[in-house]
């Protein structure tokens, strides 16, 4: 239903306003009916994209609307401008802003029913949701208490709850109540999986699909191929900025982990001081203004330019755009001790950009590491192309404000 309103009140209500205003407009027929088809195609696939990414934690709904959008109608431009095939500017801007227009009041018209009440019936762990910011919960009293139109009820499932309680869950149930495992909603409202130990049902639901491996690996490779003529430049006058800036090499090689534990060396321009590099394991940790990073260092570091040289990593093989960030060996193996499961994350590519990265930032912490653990899980499990489109495009945001640098 949001994809007809859009694509209707959105693209064909506009173009047929546009039309009675404006008719000499419309008189180039095969351009107009090349824009609209574009048009339609792009406000389909941006509300698409929409509905699949809000499903993930921490994504805001009114907050993606622009930039997806956006990246809908800059590709189709893009690929017009690629074949020159001629276009109506007017016609495609106001469907553009029409169609975004649209999302915003549909995203309004959600805002005011979203966050429902979570009824949490006693026992067990489910009271752990009452501390979460976004979770809208409060204790189900008791059995014989009625529950709301559209209520929602969270149990601790693997409680040994009483039978009165039990009976009242399964006629719940058959009422049509929907019935949520509080690690579940726990899951949903933290983009984190907290593990306490890897039993065979837990072990099975966080092997990633080897399928999107293949063709997450082609498109890393013909993404690399396709910005790294446009990134030359940009790479170029950093260099020279590094080498005017302090003594030392341009590039920072590195030893860390990767995909299924094999070592290799990242490759990102230096942004510290060669001569006060600490041969201990805590030169591996960057802390809050750190007296070795530069002032051209300090500025790579905050817009993550001094990450771009990995492209050279990507294309090796030993990265992706998108993963767990690759650790230090040093630090890798440290953590590896002191965390059950650590080890685990190494099986998928670590990237450039994570969801640990666009949620919690640069951490180096042993307790901080074990929140990043929980991230670095969630991405395993819902490992796919809809959760690397909202880690690239929160990446943008995290770009410009310069969250989680050190």
């Amino acid at each position: 239903m949001q994809i007809l309103i859009t694509l209707v009140c959105g693209v064909i209500a506009p173009v047929l306003l546009y039309a009675l205003l404006n008719p000499a407009g419309m008189s180039a027929t095969d351009t107009v009916r090349l824009t609209i088809m574009l048009s339609l195609i792009a406000t389909f696939s941006a509300v698409i994209l929409l509905t699949r990414m809000i499903r993930y934690p921490g994504v805001s709904y009114a907050g993606t609307i622009l930039p997806v959008f956006g990246s809908t109608y800059g590709i189709i431009i893009a690929a017009l401008l690629v074949m020159r095939e001629s276009y109506s500017n007017s016609i495609l801007f106001l469907c553009f802003a029409c169609s975004v227009a649209i999302q915003y009041a549909i995203a309004a018209r959600l805002g005011r029913a979203a966050n429902p009440i979570h009824h949490l019936v006693p026992g067990g762990r489910v009271s752990e949701l009452i501390n979460l910011r976004d979770c809208n919960a409060k204790i189900w009293g008791s059995p014989d208490a009625p529950l709301p139109h559209r209520a929602i009820v969270v149990a601790d499932l693997h409680f040994d709850h009483n039978d009165e309680w039990e009976r009242r869950i399964a006629t719940a149930a058959l009422d049509g109540v929907p019935i949520y495992h509080y690690k579940q909603v726990q899951e949903s409202l933290t983009g984190r999986v907290q593990i306490d130990h890897l039993s065979e049902n837990v072990l099975g639901s966080l092997i990633p699909s080897n399928g999107y491996h293949g063709l997450k690996r082609a498109t890393d490779i013909l993404i690399s191929l396709l910005v790294l003529p446009v990134l030359l430049p940009m790479l170029a006058v950093s260099a020279v900025a590094i080498k005017l800036d302090s003594p030392g090499p341009v590039f920072f090689r590195q030893h860390r982990v990767g995909f299924r534990a094999k070592q290799f060396r990242i490759l990102k321009f230096r942004t510290m001081r060669v001569s006060q590099q600490r041969p201990d394991i805590h030169a591996a940790k960057t802390i809050s203004d750190d007296e070795r990073i530069t002032r051209v260092g300090r500025f790579l570091r905050r817009t993550r330019i001094d990450e771009l040289p990995q492209i050279w990593n990507i294309l090796c093989g030993d990265m992706s755009w998108i993963g767990p960030r690759p650790e230090a060996l040093s630090l890798s193996e440290w953590y590896a001790k002191e965390i059950p499961f650590y080890a685990y994350r190494h099986i998928v590519r670590p990237g450039i950009s994570g969801w640990a990265q666009v949620n919690q930032g640069h951490v180096t912490e042993l307790e901080d590491i074990h929140a990043k653990l929980q991230y670095d899980f969630f991405y395993i499990k819902h490992f796919s192309y809809w959760l690397d489109i909202i880690i690239a495009v929160r990446t943008a945001g995290v770009i410009l404000n310069g969250f989680g640098a050190k």
